[in-house]
Order: C-alpha cells, then structure tokens, then sequence
C-alpha cells in the first residue's frame, strides 16, 4: 500500500498515514535529530479532517513550535524552507517501508503545499528519496509563487519589530474576539460561529517567535554564485510534478485564492486556454464523482497510468480475493503502474476560504474530492469502498454480525414524514419478522405513522418471505444495490422515482371508492402511512437514499437532512465516505474542470 503525508501550513502541521512502520529513523545531522524527536506529538482537533487516513493507519507531527511541540530548536536556521523540508524528507523516510519501495502521496494546505511541492518536484533544488516515491500531490489553498520584491519589503521590516511590540499589535489586531480582522482574514466574514471559534483558538495558540522565524525562513536565499538556493517554490519547482494533482482553492479565499491554481496549471503546461471551470451544480446534484469519465487532455506519447477501470489490476485483485484469507493480505503489496501526470482543479463556492480543512461546510465536501481523486487516479485501493468490498471477509450472519444485528434497533422513528428506516427482516428472528412486524408496525397495527410499504434496497434475495409482509398488509418491493458504495446518481434518481410512485399510487387507491366518506377515511389512513427502507443494518446506504430524497423533493439542506436521519435513527450514516459523498454531489456552485 501506499502512504498519505499531509502538511498543513495554516497549523504547522504534518499528517502521516501509512499501512506499516518502518524499523527506525535514518542518520541526519544532531540538530534536525533534536527537531524531529519534537515533534512527536499533534494538537487534539477533530475539525481538522484528512478523512483518507481511514484508509491506513495514521500518525501525526507538529512542525517545531506549533501544537503540542516544543519550541526546539530556537535556530532561525531550522525554520528556512530547505531546513523544513530537510525534516519533513527526515521524518517521512523514518515511517515509510523502505524494504517494499512503498510509495508515498503528500496532502498539503497553504504553505505545507509549497513545502509538498517542493519534495515531490523532479526539478527541485532539495531533492531526496521522497521525490522518486512520490506517487500523487493534493494542494490546498496553494501558493504558486516566491515572495514579491514587495512582500519580501514588509516582511523584512516586521522582523525588525520586537516580539514585545508585535504582541501588542496582535492584540490590537484580534479585537472584537471572532469578528476580528485577525480571524476574517482567514475564513471570511461569511462563515460560521464555531468555525470563526476554531480560528481565533489557532491566533491565540500560535507563539509570536514561532510564527517570526516561518516567515523569516520563506525570504529567498542566494548562494554564493548568485543563485536561488531557499525560498518558496515557483514555476521551475511546480513544472517539475510529473505525478497526478488535484489543487483544490474556496472562492473567498484572500489568502491565496483560485488565481493561484491557474497559475500552477499554466507552470504545468496547462494553460487558461486549454480548460474552463464550470458550476457542477448549478441546478442541483452533480454527477458522480467515483464513477471514472476520461475526459482528460493529454500529451501525445502520455503513459495511460492506472484507473480505477485498470482492467489487469483488477484482475490481480480478483484472484487474490477468491483465494484464502493469506492471499487476501498479500494484495497491498501488489505493484501497480506509477500514475501518469495530470492536473485536476476544483473551486469551491463562496463563503469557502483558506479555512478549508476545519470550516464544517467546506471539510466534507474537501475530504470527497480528495478520496475521489486518490481512488481514481493514484491507487484504487486507496478507495474505502474498494476496501470495504474486497478485504472483508466475515460474512453477514456469522456469529458476531448475527449479535451485532440483534443489537440494532428494529425500526427508526418518522424520518421527513415519509420514512422510517429499519434494519432487514429475518425469518427466523422472534421478534423481528415479517408476520410479527406487519402486526405492530403495518397499516393494521396501532400506532401512529404506520408503514404501507416497505422499500428493500439489499443487494442479495431477502432471508425472509416478502408474501408475510403483504397478508399483513404492507407491500414489498425490491430495489437492489450493492452495499459499502454510494449510490450512483442514477440508482438515486431511480429510488426517487420509486418512492414518488408509491406516494402517487397511495394516493390514488384513496380515491377509487365511490363512496365520498370512505374516500375521506381511507385518505387519512393512507397519509398517516409512511415508508420502510432497509439495507442489512438500515444506516448508510438506507440514510443516504432516504437523505439523497430529502435534500431533492423536501429542499433540505444537506446537514439537515443529516442531521434529521442520525436524530430519528442514531447515530445516523456511519460511513464517513457516505457523508463526503452527499457533501461533493449536492454542493451548489462546485467548479471543476475535466482531469487535465
């Protein structure tokens, strides 16, 4: 398997995420030895979401002074951008499995994207092992450029400022707590309390001599022949990724903003001319993301590289998995062809700004594009999906899933006034079968909201007889998909459908009679019907179709519709991958282009 490092520039932060460690750190000089064994610790922050580590196991390091870190070495030295990214190559190179050339996909934010590009460029001036190993790139809120002759003026003269009066003027600056200028600067006047929350925490954690010698350290340094030997990366650095990149930028981003991602595309040889960003919602849902469309523009002579479609891949996976459980194992170390070059790019639409990976809106949606985008054009078992498929092996009515089941509870309360989700019937359950469940809860039972139909979404034949159900009155319908993947947007659209139709027959046998007072009661007995949908365990692909109808005939939005399944049927959609999924597809005004 491949491993995930993420460096995040707006918290100094480094994630790494890999499917094994390796035996020991390399050998460096005694001062990036002292810097390294700093940061072995992360701030505690669940806002932060790089939801791809639940593809592999995860490790996490503040950057020197920032987190949980020590502020060690005090150097100004150890904080240039060559020093950085001497550590970041130090520490990665320390977890990755060497024996195995296990290759390595960088996930930066703001300046951690430079720092990123900067490791995994074949024309960078730092080169290293990381470079060879790297097999994708994710740039958030990305910098394309060095420092302007008028940037490099003022931070100079800040660094001339004592840290005595520099926290004073941040005091000044951070007036008025979460409507400061020292918070809007970064997630915008437009975004949410608890976000502007998290942001002001950062300002007030971040120390002042820390935050002096990153600046200090991103001025560009000269060589004794007059060249360019530190700094931030431009053009000749960004032209070097000859690996896949997905650049993602918000709209209101003042920081960066989407300039900055076209002028990567055009230091990668794509140019303004050569694409078009476009509303992929505009109107409503957009199309799937996992579904693979090649509508790349490619080179002449540009190697294919590997897909989620990569039919000879797939081929070694099927073979593996038919095998025993040991085969099972052995296909994350299968070698697949190293990605092709290409860029893709996204705009999220405005209040998204620099605040990306911790604004509760933006996150998901960020985490959907990014596992899209690993799955489709870097490695697909990096697709939890594909994970969830093919490395399972307990079957669903084994002992433990059996328990597991028994556990869940039968049926959730009235979901949008239309449904109610249920786990799976089971003939030979005591209490939850199709006669005993047509008696309390079908549209002879007593209570309120009974249910008229029930909807079953499983992938396999039922373990119960659907001809129990209809004696009691309830009628059985069979819409199978296949479990541990979001629905596509046309199975979405067909569910849509089906549920439509079910409401307009309800309504429809309510005024067959000729009777005007048998219509009247037989109306208010079918409206105070609703409908049952179950999957095995009725949580997320249940939650998903039954939000995905929400959000599209009742105007939810797509947190409150969340929000209403996991309130009636706690603790809602479990599958994080799920949620992203309904974030990405239901984003209004997302920009995207075709993979470049």
């Amino acid at each position: 398997m491949v491993q995930l490092a993420g460096i995040c520039g707006a918290v100094s932060c480094l994630w790494l995420i890999r499917s094994r460690l390796s035996k020991g750190p390399d050998r460096r000089s005694q001062q990036q030895s002292k810097a390294a064994e700093s940061t072995n610790e992360i701030a505690d922050n669940q806002k932060i979401n790089v939801r791809p580590s639940s593809r592999a196991g995860s490790a996490g390091i503040d950057l020197p002074g920032c987190g949980l870190s020590s502020f060690e070495p005090k150097s100004w030295d150890a904080y240039t951008v060559s020093a950085l990214v001497e550590l970041l190559a130090l520490i990665i190179e320390r977890y990755r499995d060497n024996g195995t050339g296990q290759g390595i996909i960088l996930i930066g934010h703001s300046m951690g994207c430079s720092l990123a590009a900067i490791l995994a460029s074949s024309t960078s001036p730092h080169q290293s092992r990381i470079t060879d190993h790297t097999l994708g790139l994710v740039g958030i809120c990305p910098r394309s450029s060095r420092l302007s002759e008028k940037e490099t003026v003022a931070v100079r003269r800040l660094l001339w400022v004592p840290n005595v009066l520099f926290d004073l003027w941040r005091r000044w600056d951070g007036r008025g707590g979460t409507e400061s200028a020292s918070v809007s600067r970064y997630v915008g006047k437009e975004a949410d309390l608890e976000t502007k929350e998290l942001q002001q925490t950062f300002n007030e954690q971040s120390k002042t001599a820390v935050w002096r010698r990153m600046v200090g350290g991103l001025l560009d340094k000269k060589g004794e022949d007059g060249r360019l030997i530190d700094g931030l990366p431009g053009r000749e650095v960004w032209s070097g990724l000859e690996i896949p990149v997905l650049l993602v930028t918000g709209e209101a981003d003042t920081i960066t903003g989407p300039k900055e991602v076209e002028k990567i595309a055009e230091f990668l040889g794509k140019s303004g001319a050569g694409y078009k960003l476009s509303n992929d919602a505009a109107g409503g849902a957009i199309p799937d993301t996992a579904t693979i469309i090649d509508a790349s523009i490619e080179k002449s002579g540009r190697s294919s590289g590997v897909t989620a479609k990569d039919d000879s891949l797939s081929t070694q996976f099927a073979n593996q998995v038919d095998g025993a459980p040991e085969a099972q194992t052995s296909i994350a170390s299968v070698i697949i062809p190293k990605p092709r070059k290409l860029l893709k790019l996204t705009i999220l639409p405005a209040p998204a700004s620099h605040a990306l990976i911790y604004t509760s809106s933006s996150c998901h949606i960020l985490s959907g594009l990014i596992s899209d985008f690993l799955a489709a054009h870097v490695d697909p078992r990096l697709s939890l999906s594909w994970q969830l498929q093919y490395l399972a092996t307990d079957g669903k009515w084994e002992l433990k899933n059996l328990i597991k089941w028994q556990a869940v509870i039968p049926v959730s309360g009235v979901i949008g006034g239309v449904f109610r989700a249920m786990k799976t019937l089971r003939e030979a359950d005591e209490r939850h079968n199709p006669n005993r469940f047509a008696e309390e809860w079908g549209p002879a039972g007593s209570g309120e909201a009974r249910i008229g139909d029930v909807v079953d979404i499983g992938h396999d034949s039922p373990v119960y007889d659907p001809h129990g159900l209809e004696l009691g009155g309830v009628r059985y319908h069979k819409f199978p998909t296949v479990s541990k993947i979001p629905p596509m947007p046309s199975e979405v659209n067909s569910f849509i459908e089906v549920i439509d139709r079910l409401l307009a027959e309800r309504n429809s046998r309510a005024s067959q009679s000729s009777d005007p007072e048998k219509v009247i009661v037989r109306k208010a007995h079918d409206q105070d019907l609703v409908i049952g949908v179950h999957c095995h365990y009725g949580f997320n692909r249940t939650g998903f179709f039954i939000c995905s109808y929400l959000i599209e005939r009742r105007q939810y939005s797509v947190q409150k519709a969340i929000d209403e399944f996991a309130r009636e049927r706690p603790p809602g959609i479990r599958h994080g991958h799920f949620i992203d999924e309904l974030f990405v597809r239901y984003c209004v005004g997302l920009k995207r282009v075709p993979t470049l």
